[in-house]
């Protein structure tokens, strides 16, 4: 069985884009706690951009938008190759995959630390000036476990809300453009699709982790998913050349006659 699955390209293919797939999308999430300036890290200065009565806004972003457009253009080639269940088959598998690591981080926040873990950090080798300062940074290291592991329960639920409906519309505008250009314009469907689909994942995910959850007014939601989706919109764009790319090296692996067949099947099946 294994000798099979081994040696057919298709399935090989899928087991590695579905395994990029799901691993970047759990990352995003693990490491989307910290908050970053996009134009600081850049050597730039911060923008200062007024939507919605919100002035002075800038591209603070999470880190986890370094991995997302990964996931966006492997959403887009597991459509063309392999059709709308097998982007929903993922999809949910990662959804399920993300709520099952949290709940094992809130296990583990809730543990007993060891009497010495909490200070561990702080190597009593380091001359007591240094010991201070890693001190003055961070005093407890089983509170700075509970500050990076313990996000909000709203957070947690609007991500995974707005990547299921993300996903979800990307599919369906995928397949709606495939079905108008056929094996022309890549770049609409995948582009075009991923547009759309963000658009709505931009403020699906603040208007239920900080609206409801936080009770912040609706300009600043809006102020703020104008501002995630601009950086999502203008990533979109520069990755399109990556789409074609990444066609041009899964049809010479798969072979023309397969490849054709598995985008005709997929169609089909969407």
């Amino acid at each position: 069985m294994i000798d099979t699955i081994v040696s057919n390209k298709a399935i090989r293919l899928f087991i590695v884009m579905a395994g990029f797939f799901v691993a970047n999308a759990l990352i995003a999430e693990f490491i989307g706690v910290k908050i970053f300036s996009l134009e600081q890290s850049l050597g730039l200065e911060p923008l200062s951009l007024s939507f919605f009565g919100v002035d002075q806004l800038s591209f603070n972003l999470t880190a986890g938008v370094l991995l997302w457009p990964f996931v966006f253009v492997l959403t887009d080639l597991i459509n063309e190759y392999y059709g709308a269940r097998g982007v929903r088959m993922l999809s949910y598998l990662t959804a399920g995959l993300i709520l099952y690591a949290f709940a094992m981080f809130y296990a583990g926040i809730e543990l007993t630390p060891a009497d010495f873990w909490p200070q561990s950090h702080i190597s009593p080798a380091l001359p007591a000036a240094e010991q201070l300062a890693i001190r003055d940074k961070v005093s407890d290291y089983d509170y700075a476990y509970r500050l990076v592991f313990g996000q909000g329960l709203w957070i947690i639920i609007g991500s995974l809300v707005a990547f299921l409906i993300g996903q979800i519309i990307d599919v369906a505008v995928f397949h709606r453009i495939k079905q108008y250009t056929g094996e022309k314009l890549i770049w609409l469907r995948a582009t075009g699709s991923t547009l759309v689909s963000q658009f709505i994942d931009s403020f699906v995910v603040l208007f239920i982790a900080f609206y409801l959850g936080a009770d912040w007014p609706l300009s600043l939601v809006f102020a703020i998913g104008v501002v995630n989706y601009l950086y999502k919109f203008t990533m979109a764009l520069i990755l399109t050349p990556v789409i074609y790319l990444a066609h041009s090296g899964i049809d010479r692996y798969l072979g023309t006659p397969l490849a054709s067949e598995m985008k005709r099947a997929a169609l089909e099946s969407g």
